[in-house]
């Protein structure tokens, strides 16, 4: 369990590339694993809502998020190893 913990207080850096284009190129910085998690909900969830600005309560299941971050046209995260302070390099199927 203390493992798991050190896992999540690892500085976290989500690179995100929603198209083929340069210009949707951006990043995400936090503080931890499971921040880094809930920022990726979070952008889905604001997809959804940009997508559907008339519905109140939109809800989807975890196949829905796995969709969206497929259709990403790249995601990657850089997680900080603090024994080394070097950040590690995350595909998209981490």
């Amino acid at each position: 369990e203390l493992e798991i913990m050190a896992s999540n207080q690892k500085h976290t850096i989500v690179l995100v590339q929603h198209t083929p284009s340069f210009t949707t190129r951006s990043y995400l910085d936090f503080q931890s694993v499971n921040g880094a998690m809930d920022g990726i909900v979070k952008l889905y969830e604001h997809k959804l809502k940009d997508l559907n600005p008339g519905i109140q309560h939109i809800t989807y299941d975890i196949s829905d998020l796995y969709n969206y971050i497929d259709s990403l046209h790249d995601i990657c995260a850089l997680v900080c190893n603090p024994s080394t302070n070097v950040y590690e390099p995350k595909a998209k199927d981490w």
